[in-house]
């Protein structure tokens, strides 16, 4: 979760009192708060609150808290720590072995997604399928060399996750990209060497040749990921 740092919002806030700032910038205490001590505290209030609340809504589970229970813990470390019912070791420890549970499932239900769909396009026309379980489709065939792992190649991409969401394209971006065939994933390296220059294939790529458990960035674990390269030419 974000990490809020009361003390410089309320040190800023204070500042802001202390040299009439606030006012010259048009913004006044509510008067129904009663004092400018009470707006300040109700202004950290708030914003401590949209930062929990921005929190809590990249929890997992967030739909399921119980707000009632959340605002009481809040309450009892500011207030009265005596009133908790969990020690802050026990919170971290118990919050630490629910996400992780709760990846473990979200990931074997990815691993399941890209097996099912895998095996049903195999059946596809044109989809060749390699004893590593790659699978592809020739859309051009080009007529050039195929670089070797050791080659630097050119090549434009989209990448997309099985629900079609892009997620990488040098196409968008109007630039091809440049890069050892031999430093980027398994699944890549592999189709690569069976591309001569001048191809485009559409291409699948099982999770154990693409980001495997960990993913990355937009990529969930365990996802398969589609991609359209063509190989434009070996760079010497």
């Amino acid at each position: 979760m974000k990490k809020i740092n009361v003390w410089m919002m309320a040190a800023a806030a204070a500042a802001c009192v202390t040299m009439n700032s606030c006012n010259q910038g048009g913004v006044s205490a509510d008067a129904t708060l009663g004092s400018q001590n009470d707006s300040l505290s109700y202004a950290v209030g708030v914003n401590v609150g949209n930062n929990i609340k921005a929190s809590l809504a990249t929890f997992p589970g967030d739909d399921s808290l119980k707000m009632d229970l959340v605002i009481k813990g809040i309450l009892a470390v500011l207030k009265d720590t005596s009133a908790l019912k969990m020690t802050s070791d026990n919170a971290n420890a118990y919050l630490n072995a629910y996400v992780m549970k709760v990846q473990q499932s979200q990931a074997e239900a990815e691993l399941k997604v890209g097996q099912d769909f895998l095996a049903a396009n195999r059946s596809k026309e044109g989809v060749i399928t390699t004893a590593s379980g790659l699978q592809y489709k020739v859309i051009t065939e080009g007529t050039g060399a195929k670089p070797t792992a050791k080659d630097k190649v050119r090549c434009h991409y989209t990448g997309k996750l099985l629900d079609g969401t892009v997620f990488d394209s040098s196409v968008q971006r109007g630039q091809p990209a440049e890069f050892e065939v031999g430093q980027v994933i398994p699944g890549w390296q592999e189709v690569l060497q069976l591309m001569p220059v001048g191809s485009k294939f559409q291409v699948w790529i099982p999770s154990n040749l693409a980001y495997g458990t960990q993913g990355a960035g937009p990529i969930k674990p365990n996802s398969t990921l589609e991609f359209e390269i063509e190989l434009l030419e070996i760079v010497k």
